[in-house]
């Protein structure tokens, strides 16, 4: 097996694989979305990830290759499996189809792979090379790559603020903080996510649905309330808890969860937050001002006295929507999780 730093030419063929997994997001968990590109003799043939039970990105591509697939080089953003799980490994059906070269991003942290897809190819004389846009790819599956690793699901919290970090006014109302843009983003959040989670305080004050209202995303996500649902709540159907967070994410790990969402208020925020629980942040600031020290902060509670206590996040992404700006960043132990990967 060799190890690929990224030399051109093998670099801007995983790319394509990268944009190609991005379009089995919402279809693959819980199975991991990936993207493959087959470099043939007579062009690229494009495959990734359908829903569970049906092919596999590398068998995707095998099959509207196949007969060219003879000789040819795979471009594929994780490894590919070896065992029976609901469709058969994928590393056999790329030697059977004759492919010469595999070139792979990550290794499958899943104990079921983790390795051996990449030992059966190498010891039935397919090349491969390993650690293409490692970096890209990470990113891209943390949720899956968490979650195999650890057992618990990647947590996101997404909170509506304003610049002087208000959720809510003194009134406890937050609808709405931020524009269309944003609330366009958020049901692209919720669509990625497996569970949505928040506090019966916020469902007694919003009366949130916490549904997905894009079409054609064939996501549901489970709701779940933290506490006692009022009866008549638009959140319905949906589950209570009465645990704890850890308890909540250990529960929903083992049942193959890989991404939830945080919709609560501050008192919930806080909860994961000093149990350092979260993953991924996602702020929404609106460019308005509560204007003073009433209202609701982002978090509930005591926070650090001093500056050299402040929680220190690793800035991911900063966008423009509309006229909101979306901040998204990773807490530390997260990123270091996800590179040690």
């Amino acid at each position: 097996m060799s190890h690929a730093s990224s030399p051109d030419g093998l670099l801007d063929k995983m790319l394509l694989a990268i944009k190609e997994a991005q379009k089995a997001r919402l279809q693959a968990p819980p199975n991991p979305w990936v993207g493959a590109v087959l470099e043939t003799a007579n062009g690229l043939v494009m495959g990734h990830t359908q829903t569970p039970g049906c092919s596999h990105a590398e068998i995707d591509a095998l099959t509207q290759a196949g007969s060219d697939a003879a000789g040819s080089t795979l471009y594929v953003t994780l490894e590919p499996c070896s065992h029976y799980g609901r469709t058969p490994p994928c590393a056999r059906a790329i030697v059977e189809a004759g492919v010469s070269r595999v070139v792979i991003s990550l290794v499958d942290p899943d104990q079921r792979v983790k390795g051996r897809g990449i030992r059966y190819l190498v010891d039935h004389g397919v090349e491969v090379i390993d650690g293409v846009a490692k970096e890209a790819v990470r990113v891209q599956l943390a949720p899956y790559l968490k979650q195999r690793s650890t057992g618990l699901p990647w947590v996101v919290l997404k909170l509506a603020v304003t610049l002087d970090g208000r959720i809510a006014s003194s009134d406890g109302s937050s609808n709405w903080i931020t524009g269309e843009a944003a609330r366009n983003r958020v049901q692209m959040l919720r669509a990625e996510s497996d569970v949505i989670v928040t506090g019966a305080n916020t469902v007694r004050i919003d009366d949130p649905r916490l549904t997905v209202r894009i079409a054609d995303t064939g996501r549901s996500p489970r709701r779940i309330v933290f506490g006692k649902i009022p009866p008549g709540s638009r959140v319905l159907p949906a589950e209570e808890f009465l645990g704890s967070p850890s308890e909540l994410l250990s529960d929903l790990g083992n049942h193959d969860v890989l991404q939830v969402l945080v919709e609560g208020g501050a008192s919930l925020a806080k909860s994961f937050l000093d149990a350092d629980l979260i993953d991924e942040f996602v702020f929404h600031i609106a460019p308005a001002l509560h204007g003073g020290s009433d209202g609701t902060s982002a978090f509930s509670g005591t926070g650090s006295a001093t500056v050299s206590g402040l929680r220190r996040l690793e800035t991911k992404t900063v966008v423009s929507l509309g006229n909101d700006v979306e901040i998204v960043a990773w807490s530390q132990r997260a990123s270091e999780l996800i590179q040690s990967l």
